[in-house]
């Protein structure tokens, strides 16, 4: 089918193909952080939000970690880029002078399009926090589907607005378990440490961490891994260390030391908005359009594609609809954001094409919470980094790998929290209802018992070897683990199925996944490091040979 081309003129009028062929071999030639000159500053993509009827050379749908990837690396290549993100763009602050609230106060801005808070840790002491809010376009979406809540970032930036910012690389030996399709050695050589260097990914002063009164309960449950024979380990984060040190000095307003996460950080951390998003922008070739949800993609009369899109207001409510037409499309919605996309496009006949992959291959990454209660002489500490900055790995011998968790309550709790990745081999599908119009999920909470069972080859060792005893106050119901969540959704367009080994949509050419979508279930930690990789390596093939 005939397809609308991408924009053929950098601003100071190189074509396209001269461009990539003045710059070598595309991105290939790029230093380790991947920074390529940009394009000339002069922008020839109007600032957002996009208008009714516009022409765009690429859209990008969502902000997270692969839409940020695919939008600097198509604007450094000469192309104009419209990126559309379904929540808000964080920069403005609220009546309290802050963009964010803490983690424990949270307020109207913590929750997505939600009337009462949905907090992972709902109850503490025998008590539930959740709370009435007014209803908002919040910066976490907690989704409920049959048999999990998928906890996902909203607003320009993604999931690295509300994460704890670990970002862990996998073992290379369990590389071939996550994508197998990939070449390992491109991955490590070249992908992940233009990830890790463009995500501004650094590690903890292993001297200050020994001494910071706000690690203590990570001391702790080093000292609970090694006495029971566990391999501890220090783990990447994209948290600003020295930062954090003149926290801890009294010498710059507190963010991690103050509670500041799970509903966004307001200084150390940085996330997209500081990296990605913010080169993107400085070519001039980017523009975002906060507050619009694409409803629909399908082939344009005259090539490329027609997109839907509604724009809304801060309390969800559609206040326009627009059509544009874009010369490719980028599906970079988050793993349940394009799953739903497209299982809804193919099964309305929008992109009837689409293959019976698609929807297939969908897992929470094994994740699974729980608490440990340590003896008064452990005491965890009072002050609490909510930057967790360690694991506990027993990933080889049982499936599992725990981070250490803080519990910044701001009182003494003589608890350890854990949130675990497992090797949970349960996979869902996402179809499409149409009677009652929406995507739907197969999990089932049962399927989390493996996770369980993994998690258990740490923490019933641990209980048992400094007789101490699970927590059952902080999920409510006395309940040990909480199987209901995940703050890791993977799959649903996987690479190499739904998907060719590049990310293209099988059935359409100019259509693209570039999220972790792609990623089959599980990641074997953290995934966002591994999904900026694999889109690094996917964008970096496309504009080499897809771009006219």
């Amino acid at each position: 089918m005939g397809e609308k081309p991408l924009s053929r003129k950098s601003s100071n009028g190189i074509s396209r193909r001269g461009f990539l062929g003045r710059t070598g071999s595309v991105i290939g030639a790029v230093a380790l952080a991947g920074h390529l000159a940009p394009a000339h500053a002069a922008a020839a993509a109007p600032p957002g939000p996009i208008s009714d009827g516009a022409q765009v050379s690429a859209l990008v749908i969502g902000t997270g970690y692969g839409g940020s990837v695919a939008a600097l690396r198509l604007a450094q290549a000469g192309v104009d880029v419209q990126m559309i993100e379904m929540g808000m763009s964080w920069d403005t602050p609220g009546s309290d002078g802050k963009i964010f609230p803490k983690v424990t106060t949270p307020d109207y801005r913590s929750f997505w399009l939600r009337t009462r808070t949905k907090a992972p840790l709902s109850n503490f002491l025998g008590f539930p926090i959740d709370k009435d809010v007014p209803k908002y376009t919040g910066i976490l979406d907690a989704e409920d589907f049959a048999g999990i809540t998928v906890y996902q970032g909203r607003g320009v930036g993604g999931g690295s607005l509300v994460n704890g910012g670990m970002a862990v690389t996998p073992k290379r030996a369990n590389f071939a378990a996550v994508l197998p399709s990939v070449d390992a050695d491109e991955m490590y050589d070249t992908y992940y440490p233009r990830a890790n260097a463009g995500l501004g990914v650094g590690m903890i002063d292993p001297a200050w961490f020994d001494t910071a009164d706000c690690y203590q309960f990570s001391r702790v449950g080093r000292k609970h891994a090694q006495r029971s024979g566990f391999a501890w380990t220090f783990v990447p984060d994209v948290y600003d260390w020295d930062y954090m040190k003149r926290e801890a000095a009294g010498t710059a307003t507190k963010s991690a030391l103050a509670g500041e996460i799970l509903y966004g950080n307001n200084h150390g951390k940085k996330s997209l908005v500081q990296t990605y998003l913010a080169q993107a922008k400085a070519t001039g070739r980017v523009a975002i359009s906060p507050l619009h949800k694409v409803t629909s993609v399908s082939p344009a009369a005259g090539g490329g594609y027609t997109v839907t899109i509604d724009q809304i207001n801060t309390t969800g409510d559609t206040v326009a609809t627009k059509t544009v037409t874009a010369g490719r499309v980028f599906f970079a919605a988050g793993s349940v954001g394009t799953s739903k996309l497209l299982v809804k496009l193919k099964a309305t006949g929008a992109l009837a094409n689409l293959n019976g992959e698609v929807g297939k291959g969908w897992g929470e990454n094994g994740n699974v919470m729980c608490g440990r209660a340590n003896h008064l002489w452990d005491p965890t500490g009072k002050l609490q980094s909510t930057i967790p900055c360690s694991g506990i790995d027993n990933w080889d011998a049982g499936g599992a790998f725990a981070e250490v968790a803080p519990l910044p309550t701001g009182i003494e709790t003589y608890a350890s929290f854990y949130l675990s990745i497992t090797k949970n081999p349960n996979r869902a599908e996402f179809t499409w209802n149409a009677a009652a119009g929406k995507a739907e999920l197969s999990w089932q909470t049962a399927w989390k018992a493996p996770s369980i069972s993994m998690a258990k080859t740490i923490f019933d060792k641990i209980n048992s070897k400094e007789g101490t005893i699970y927590r059952t106050d902080l999920f409510g119901g006395n309940k040990i683990w909480n199987d209901t969540l995940t703050y890791h959704p993977l799959g649903g367009a996987v690479l190499n199925k739904a998907t060719d080994n590049y990310g293209r949509l099988h059935g359409y050419t100019g259509l693209y996944v570039i999220d972790g979508a792609l990623i089959p279930g599980n990641a074997s930690v953290n995934p966002f490091v591994t999904i900026t990789a694999l889109a690094e390596r996917n964008i970096e093939k496309i504009i080499a040979t897809d771009l006219p």
